[in-house]
């Protein structure tokens, strides 16, 4: 039998063990250094004396970089370079254990390392299939990726920064009695940026409280004082002190007055740092209008008094809603004009080569990005699921293509959630089949435009109004009704 080569070792990259050590590192850095601002690609060439495409190779995952260079980059950050935080690939790029170690993690899951060896432990080795250009990097990968649902994971390699969207967030949390809005349709990341948020913030030493609107019983948000009761108790219960209530609660000087008080000269004063409170999905209450003008206003009237008070300046705010969601507010009486808008982007197309390489795709040399963006655009959560169905081999990117915009495709219950929305508005659903029915830009009423622009239905252009992606023409046009008439909708002159 002819002897086979064997492959020479070049090179080693990353486990998400390393890289989970390594960032916690640096953004420790950054915070006792940098006043908790991110380092720059040239910082970093600096610092760890390695230039800045060995720093790109570095966080790519999918390139191998020689071992000295992997210790100049740890020891930067006072780190010593341990055996579970690399592993070896060959020239070719096939990887031995990096993506098993970046899938495993996502599911906190724990990988033993041989500690008596002096060299990385030998694995055999797994090749890249080659029979599809879709194929992913491990045929087990199908047993440890997870279904990309609800936000992403603070440990997560699937996570993709939109500069600069998390640099600003990061630098507003530390400027006193700061509000920071983030909003988006369903679906477009803003938990998972939250999520961030909050953990820079504690990084800092801040006081973290969260709250999830979702789990706010219907009686209570009927009631005015009974929500702003559950809010005081549930923010005390967070910050581990006891609930005071009825020692501030004051019917003569109602509710809003008595939920001031508490804050201000029992929570706040009770704590040294600043507090982050953070709003999960506030448009929940704008169901109860009454509910929602009083608390926003509430909101508004805080953050007016951090301009001057002392103790006001503790309470930063974070608040994440969705567009979706018509807010029938006076925008003078709400909070939403106030503080740093956070609008979530969709994915660029190197963003989604990106996050095509973590998992264990090479979209860098066809036109995978291409056919995927004419189809879905970049709306993140539509990519990570098809991205998810094409590791798992149940699905060619042809057939996905073909299939998407059916009942039978894997996008087939986010169309239904929006076409219910649809349904359930008369003016909506005839303003957008009139977009499906335009081969060109058109105007629509401003309101009527808005909420479809807040759907992620249609997207501004220069000249008017256009459908946002492929899907939803193709869907929709099978599900709406095409014998309606169209009010106050006037087309463009080409």
């Amino acid at each position: 039998m002819e002897n086979q080569k064997t492959k020479r070792i070049r090179g080693v990259i990353l486990t998400a063990i390393g890289l989970k050590r390594l960032q916690a590192a640096i953004e420790l850095a950054e915070i006792q250094e940098n006043n908790g601002e991110r380092f720059t690609q040239e910082k970093l060439s600096e610092r760890m004396k390695v230039s800045t495409k060995s720093i790109s190779r570095l966080w790519s995952v999918t390139t191998g970089l020689d071992q000295r260079t992997l210790k100049f980059c740890f020891s930067a950050f006072n780190l010593d370079l341990r055996k579970e935080d690399y592993t070896c690939c060959d020239k070719s790029g096939e990887f031995y254990r990096g993506f098993d170690y970046i899938h495993l993690l996502d599911n906190q899951e724990i990988i033993d390392i041989d500690s008596d060896q002096d060299h990385v432990v030998e694995i055999e080795r797994r090749q890249i299939h080659n029979s599809t250009k879709n194929s992913c990097v491990y045929s087990s990968l199908s047993t440890v990726l997870k279904y990309p649902s609800g936000p992403v994971p603070l440990d997560s390699i699937y996570y993709i920064p939109r500069p600069p969207i998390e640099e600003l967030a990061y630098r507003e949390i530390t400027l006193p009695g700061c509000v920071i809005r983030i909003k988006a349709p369903k679906e477009m990341g803003k938990t998972s940026l939250m999520f961030r948020i909050l953990a820079r913030s504690k990084a800092l030493s801040y006081r973290i409280v969260s709250l999830d609107f979702n789990q706010v019983d219907v009686a209570i948000l009927r009631n005015l004082d009974k929500f702003l009761r559950w809010f005081c108790k549930s923010v005390s219960v967070q910050l581990n002190l006891e609930p005071k209530l009825d020692e501030y609660w004051d019917q003569e000087t109602g509710s809003k007055v008595s939920c001031s008080s508490y804050f201000k000269n029992y929570l706040l004063e009770s704590v040294e740092t600043p507090v982050v409170l953070a709003f999960n999905e506030l448009n929940r209450i704008f169901e109860h209008s009454e509910l929602a003008q009083e608390f926003v206003s509430l909101l508004r009237s805080w953050n007016e008094e951090a301009q001057q008070e002392e103790t006001w300046q503790k309470l930063r705010l974070i608040m994440t809603y969705s567009t979706e969601f018509y807010i029938p507010l006076n925008l003078c009486q709400s909070p939403w004009n106030v503080g740093l808008p956070l609008h979530l982007p969709e994915f660029t197309r190197s963003q989604i080569e990106e996050l095509a390489v973590r998992h264990g795709l090479n979209w860098q040399q066809n036109r995978e990005v291409e056919h995927m963006m004419e189809m879905v655009g970049g709306h993140p959560a539509l990519v990570r699921i098809a991205l998810y169905y094409l590791c798992r081999q149940k699905i060619t990117l042809s057939e996905l293509l073909r299939e998407a915009a059916t009942d039978l495709g894997i996008y087939r219950t986010h169309l239904r959630r929006l076409l219910v929305t649809l349904q359930e508005n008369a003016n909506l659903a005839e303003a957008f089949e009139s977009l499906i029915d335009s081969e060109r830009s058109i105007s629509l009423e401003p309101t009527i435009a808005h909420q479809l622009e807040s759907m992620g239905l249609v997207k501004f252009q220069m000249d008017g109004i256009t459908i946002s992606r492929q899907l939803y023409r193709i869907y929709f046009s099978q599900h709406l009704f095409n014998n309606l008439t169209f009010p106050g909708i006037r087309k463009t002159n080409a």
